[in-house]
């Protein structure tokens, strides 16, 4: 092996060269159990909300159903017909249907079947854009929406068929993602979309008109690239997050603009890319909302008064934070390979999820609610009792 590597390290995953020019690879693994049928990069996973059911959809244009409770994983069936990357999967709140989308615009809707072990495709495969950015599904009715490549927002009810409810085409670039809001008004169905073009749309969607649209002319004349966006259950309002830090706290009833902040300040010799906002949640029993960087950093901020309450810190990229229902404990996962629980009332770490020798790119809760299930950049996933 050349001496010029000799002692450098070759990531933040545990892999590394020793003073004698060997590879040491620190295989430390807390996880119960695992699911290994994929043949690249996971890049989404979603849990069932009453079965211990796992989908995975990955690099290798598929995606799985997998039991989580027992070890290893058994496979419950292969999901095919895909054109490129899986990259979203959800399941609907009643647990009936599973959305899954593609790189290459697929939509493709699954009805289950036999408490979940059979799952067919239901209706037909949509391709109404080219690549598929996002998708959400509704928590309370079987509806779901999804965002495109060029800008597009579609909204589907899926009941008694599958029938388009909207389309909306006001952001001129991609629509990178959005969320259902106001979601107990069961005679409304409302959505906010981002997009990188700087803009924040409002939409009605059984009217099919957009109810307020924030760009650069609200914003002093910026235009952030917004990337992601998350609701706070217990209340109207929605955070959303930009490439370069910025933080804007939107009333979803009437558009305001209640505050709009830089989120973490670029240090000499950082790159604009570290402040990307990768990941936002918001505590059901706390006014405190995580905000997650590409540069590592968690920062715990005060929504009564956006002060920083804690700043906290991974050994990567954040990809994804979620707080545990009813909780002040928190996940987030990173591209250093774990999964972090820490409290955010004194920023304590509780427990570290060990294991995959590369990034951990998405995860989820089964319906225990004790077990994590996580999608790995090694194309493994695997099942953390945390």
């Amino acid at each position: 092996m050349d001496e010029d590597y000799e002692d450098e390290e070759l990531d933040d995953n545990g892999v590394t060269i020793n003073e004698d020019g060997n590879i040491e690879i620190d295989m430390s693994n807390n996880s119960q159990s695992y699911f290994e049928d994929h043949s690249d990069s996971i890049f989404t996973v979603a849990t069932h909300p009453t079965l211990p059911i796992a989908v995975t959809g990955g690099g290798d244009n598929a995606a799985y159903l997998w039991t989580t409770h027992s070890s290893p994983a058994k496979t419950i069936t292969k999901l095919a017909g895909y054109g490129e990357s899986v990259v979203a999967a959800e399941f609907t709140s009643d647990g009936s249907y599973l959305v899954t989308g593609d790189m290459s615009g697929k939509v493709i809707v699954y009805k289950s079947a036999k408490r979940g072990q059979l799952w067919k495709p239901y209706s037909r495969t949509l391709e109404d854009v080219e690549e598929v950015m996002w998708i959400a599904t509704h928590p309370k009715q079987n509806v779901f929406a999804f965002g495109g490549i060029d800008g597009s927002v579609s909204v589907y009810s899926i009941e008694p068929t599958l029938d388009l409810i909207f389309s909306g085409y006001s952001h001129s670039t991609e629509c990178t993602n959005g969320v259902f809001v106001q979601v107990d008004n069961m005679d409304e169905l409302k959505l906010v979309s981002v997009s990188e073009d700087g803009s924040i749309i409002g939409w009605n969607c059984y009217t099919q008109q957009s109810e307020f649209k924030i760009d650069s002319t609200d914003m002093k004349g910026l235009t952030p690239p917004w990337v992601t966006i998350a609701a706070n259950p217990a209340s109207k309002i929605v955070a959303v997050g930009s490439r370069d830090s910025q933080v804007v706290i939107v009333n979803t009833e009437n558009g305001s603009l209640l505050n709009m902040f830089t989120a973490l300040e670029l240090k000499e010799g950082e790159d604009i890319y570290d402040c990307c906002i990768e990941a936002i949640a918001w505590c059901e029993v706390l006014n405190l909302m995580v905000v997650g960087f590409v540069s590592g950093d968690v920062m715990v901020f005060d929504s009564n008064t956006w002060k920083v309450r804690k700043t906290l810190k991974c050994g990567d990229a954040v990809t994804k934070v979620e707080f545990l229902k009813n909780s002040p404990l928190f996940l987030v996962s990173s591209m250093d390979g774990k999964v972090y629980k820490w409290d955010a009332r004194t920023g304590e770490l509780l427990h570290e999820c060990v294991g995959h020798h590369m990034g951990v790119l998405d995860f989820s809760v089964d319906c225990s609610g004790e077990r994590l299930v996580t999608a790995g950049d090694d194309g493994v996933s695997l099942v953390f009792k945390f």
